[in-house]
Formats: structure tokens, C-alpha cells, sequence
């Protein structure tokens, strides 16, 4: 993916890379002096650094390559969680919701259809521009209509498999 066409990331891209490079400027300070004076590295300052940098890392390819980040909403906390935790280890940036929030722009979801009779009228139309995945373990004709009036990209049948569920992912970051 390239670019956004509309406004240019440069500047943020530029603060987010500086803000890295001090990150692990830092983080090689505190290694070589811990070398140099024969003593134990301080581990959590360590860690606090590269967590730092891991997420400074996550906004410059945000700003960089136009990431997708993908929602997981289940009202299954453990399912939502193990399938966010699979598309991670698939490379995806993922978390996982038992709630709908606010979506962005840039953000697919993956929704239990069994949610959609707690919506409200805003939170359906949002659903609906955000164009999600649906899951669920009904194959009715009214189940699939009711995913349809969300604007369902994908119906995907529960237990749903990982790589039908990626698959699903990569067609819906190809329509961003």
C-alpha cells in the first residue's frame, strides 16, 4: 500500500521517527553502560523502552504503509481474545471487545452477529459504513439477512478458521 493521497503523513511521520530513534538511542545508552561498568542492566527501564519503541514503531508504519487495525467484538470474552490473539501471530495489529465503539477509519471488525439486537440506530449505521465481518453460528436465511442490513463484507460460520478469517481481513484492507 502506498501513501494516503490526501493529507501527508510526512510531519508525523518525521516526529514519530525521531521520537524512535531517541527511544533507541536510549535503550543502547543504558546496555553500553551497564557493559561498560560490569553491572546488571536496569530490566524495567529496558522493557519501558522497548514498549515505548514497539509503539512508536506502530505509528510510523500507521503513517507509513496505511495499517489496518482489526477489531475483534464477541460477546465470547475468551473466543474474542484467542481469535485477536491468532491474527496477531498472523501479523495483524488485533484486539479484541466484548462492546461496539467508536470506529476508525482505518479499523476492521470482526463482529458477532449475536450483538446486533443490542445496537442502537447510531451504532448500526456505523457498523454499517465500517462494513464488518461478521461471525456466527447460525446459518439461517434471517441470521444472513440481518448481516446483510449491517453491510456484512463476509459471513463466516462459527468455528471459524483462522485462514478463512485472514482471508476475509485481506479482502477487506484491498477495499480501504
Amino acid at each position: 500500500m502506498g501513501l494516503a493521497t490526501g493529507s501527508s503523513p510526512a510531519p508525523e511521520l518525521a516526529a514519530a521517527l525521531h521520537r524512535l530513534r531517541s527511544t533507541l538511542a536510549r535503550l543502547k545508552a543504558e546496555l553500553e553502560l551497564a557493559v561498560l561498568d560490569g553491572t546488571e542492566a536496569p530490566t524495567e527501564r529496558l522493557h519501558a523502552d522497548v514498549n515505548e519503541a514497539l509503539a512508536l514503531l506502530r505509528t510510523v508504519e500507521e503513517a507509513a504503509f496505511e495499517l489496518a487495525t482489526i477489531r475483534v467484538v464477541d460477546d465470547d470474552v475468551r473466543l474474542a481474545e484467542v481469535t485477536a490473539r491468532g491474527l496477531r501471530r498472523l501479523g495483524y495489529e488485533a484486539d479484541s471487545r466484548v462492546d461496539l465503539h467508536a470506529i476508525g477509519a482505518r479499523e476492521i471488525v470482526v463482529f458477532d452477529l449475536s450483538l446486533a439486537t443490542g445496537l442502537d440506530t447510531e451504532a448500526r449505521d456505523q457498523l454499517r459504513a465500517a462494513r464488518p465481518i461478521v461471525v456466527t453460528g447460525a446459518t439461517d436465511p434471517g441470521s444472513r439477512a440481518l448481516a446483510a442490513s449491517l453491510g456484512a463484507s463476509d459471513y463466516l460460520v462459527k468455528p471459524i478458521d483462522l485462514e478463512d478469517l485472514a482471508a476475509a481481513i485481506s479482502r477487506r484492507i484491498a477495499e480501504l
